[in-house]
Order: structure tokens, then sequence, then C-alpha cells
């Protein structure tokens, strides 16, 4: 697995943990809860509300900061289901790697200490929610209904209780 991982702001309000670290384990618990057999390739990043506010601006037309934005690169016919013809995987994985690529996630910093608070949780349970959500939307689960909102809250619990990351 590969996280490419990359920082646009000090993480100085986060040093009571090792983030790319925990980062990294909470990916490999999506990975594994979805039971994906690839080895998986994801970027992220994290930033602070003016950039997140601009990409969110420029890739959904929405005029404010968010907390999280997913870009993936695979279109999937079933969420979360890693079942690709040998031909998809050309497409889909990295040529040098064999990974599967599953694209962006794009962190804002100022919404993680802002939500942690709002919420009454640490700052690593907020950032590794995030990544958890983020996750998820790169293997194609989304929440435009309730069904789907409740779902994904479910699936994004239980991945974050395997690690031992609670409320």
């Amino acid at each position: 697995m590969s996280i490419i991982f990359e920082t646009e702001v000090e993480l100085n309000e986060l040093q009571d943990f090792d983030v790319p670290a925990e980062i990294e384990r909470v990916v490999n618990a999506c990975v594994d809860y979805l039971k994906c057999e690839y080895e998986v390739q994801v970027n992220v990043l994290i930033t602070d509300n003016d950039a997140i506010h601009q990409m969110n601006l420029e890739n959904r037309g929405i005029d404010r900061p968010t907390d999280v934005l997913s870009f993936p690169m695979i279109e999937w016919e079933t969420p979360g289901k890693c079942n690709f013809s040998e031909e998809d995987e050309i497409l889909l994985c990295d040529p040098d790697s064999g990974e599967l690529m599953l694209g962006d996630i794009v962190i804002s910093l100022d919404k993680v200490l802002e939500q942690s608070s709002e919420y009454g949780h640490s700052r690593k349970r907020e950032l590794l929610f995030l990544i958890a959500h983020s996750m998820l939307h790169l293997f194609g689960f989304d929440h435009e209904d309730e069904s789907e909102r409740e779902e994904m809250e479910r699936m994004q619990k239980e991945i974050l209780d395997s690690v031992g990351v609670t409320r």
C-alpha cells in the first residue's frame, strides 16, 4: 500500500500522535473492512480552509470551505466490490507498483480543529473519522439519501472501532 501524504500547513496542533502512521492504520482498516484484495494507492493532502474552499468552489460549485473532499479515481458499478477484469486492472492500477489507484483525499486542518471542539472529541478522532469517511467515498459509497447515510455511518463506526478510535 502507498499513501502519498502531503501537508500545506503546519501540524503543530496534531503533535500528540503520528499523523501519517494513524492515517495509514485507518486506510488499512478500510481496505480490510471492505475485503479489497488489492494493494491500494491513496493521496492525502492536509490543507487549510482557504485552499479547500477554493477546491470546493472549483470542483463542486460550492462557495465555502468543507472538512473533506474526496476525488475517486474509479467509477464503481457496485461500491466497494473490488472484482475487476484484467482489462480494468490495466486501467485502474499503477503500472509501476500494481496498486489500485483509489484517488485523493483533501482535509482542512482548520475544520478538524473546529469540529473536534464542536463535537467534543479529540483532534485525532476527527481527523481519522474524515479519513474513514473519505475512504468510503473513494470506494464508491455516498450519502445522497437517508439509507446511504445510515449505511456510511455504520461502516465508519465499525472501521474506527476496529482500530480503537471511539468517541
